[in-house]
């Protein structure tokens, strides 16, 4: 069976995770993978775009460098990037049939959409000296976690997936840091809880844990403030910039503005026309930021969330920058029910539409998930 067809024969999300399942499924087919050097990526948000810096930075350096990221915007391909290309399908296909063989048939039915995924990058990844590899849900139970690691990266730690990760953040954080192994970055974090854990679960794992100050004015600090007015990012783009820099260093690399010198991964404050740009932000952190950023302006937001995020506050943070919520329609069964979002649009006194075009006199700004970017991005491709 072809990859596409049997990845659409697995369901994308579970009201249960079998924790089990991925570690032991790995531990049959281990001896048979190679595995690169592995720096682990986990946090709420800027994993994606601080996992291209520094693969981009690794590649440039002249190191054959894989960055795994979840989930794709268009094409599954964007999961599985090596050496500043999105792997090609003749790739994917040769990758799936390998595993396939490593695998009996029971387990390989058995694992769901991202363990087997997890697994396809990996033999994918086979000839690669590094791979950023990014941790899909929380981190010490994460199918990314089997992996042995060189250097564990900690991006900004916030109220997330709370069904299975726990409603406060001393849960969330507490899970997501259990992941870090013989060396952790940890990067700047808007709760104390987090820093103070991290120390204990590092001193507990004999980790060497190394914390990024917030504007200590470095010379990595001020390269990325200098890139980032260079490259026109936003202030947690730059951030994020920061972090993968710190990162390459610590991996025994000296950071060149050369290596860092790029745009951060499509979907992040990416302008896609002159007056839209598209965040694949979805939480109360993203939100946050993406409201520093247009705070000068009023702008038409065109979105949709997941039932399970909590889009009163999201839209609380969003409220002071909204002229108009444009609502995209998404064929997904998790969105949440039209009738709902409108009536906390209602309560927030927020004027809001079903969004039909662009027009060209407005600023827009297209927020909510990968969905809604997706969603977005299709209805241009096709009026």
């Amino acid at each position: 069976m072809d990859l596409e067809s049997f990845l659409a024969s697995k369901p994308l999300f579970y009201d249960v995770i079998d924790y089990d399942r991925f570690p032991k499924a790995y531990k049959t087919i281990a001896h048979l993978l190679h595995l690169p050097k592995i720096i682990h990526i986990v946090g709420t948000n800027g994993k994606g775009s601080t996992g291209r810096f520094l693969a981009t930075a690794l590649h440039r350096l002249g190191k054959k460098t894989g960055h795994y990221t979840s989930p794709h915007i268009m094409q599954f391909n964007e999961r599985i990037w090596i050496d500043g290309e999105n792997i090609a399908d003749t790739r994917l296909a040769t990758a799936h049939e390998k595993l396939m063989g490593f695998l009996d048939t029971q387990t390989a039915e058995a694992l769901s959409y991202f363990e087997y995924t997890t697994l396809l990058a990996m033999v994918a990844f086979e000839t690669c000296e590094y791979v950023v590899l990014e941790a899909g849900l929380g981190g010490e139970f994460d199918a990314t976690n089997v992996f042995d690691k060189v250097l564990s990266i900690f991006t900004p730690i916030d109220f997330d997936h709370a069904a299975f990760l726990g409603s406060t953040i001393e849960s969330i954080a507490s899970t997501k840091l259990r992941s870090m192994r013989s060396q952790a970055l940890l990067g700047i974090q808007k709760h104390d809880e987090v820093e103070r854990i991290a120390l204990e679960i590092a001193l507990s794992k004999n980790t060497s844990l190394y914390k990024l100050q917030e504007r200590t004015n470095t010379r990595i600090d001020s390269l990325g403030l200098q890139l980032a007015k260079k490259n026109k990012l936003s202030d947690y783009l730059r951030d994020n910039c920061v972090l993968a820099m710190a990162a390459f260093e610590l991996l025994g690399y000296t950071v060149q503005e050369a290596y860092f010198d790029q745009n951060a991964l499509f979907g992040r404050l990416s302008r896609i026309l002159p007056n839209v740009t598209l965040d694949v932000g979805h939480n109360a952190l993203a939100s946050s930021a993406i409201a520093q950023e247009f705070m000068d302006q009023k702008i038409t937001l065109i979105y949709n969330s997941y039932a399970d995020k909590d889009y009163r506050q999201i839209l609380s943070l969003l409220a002071p920058i909204i002229d108009t919520v444009a609502i995209i329609s998404v064929e997904e069964e998790r969105i949440v029910a039209r009738p709902l979002l409108e009536s906390v649009l209602e309560e927030m006194a927020l004027k809001y539409e079903l969004f039909e075009s662009i027009d060209p006199k407005k600023e827009y700004l297209v927020f909510g998930s990968f969905s809604v970017a997706e969603a977005f991005l299709k209805r241009m491709n096709n009026p």
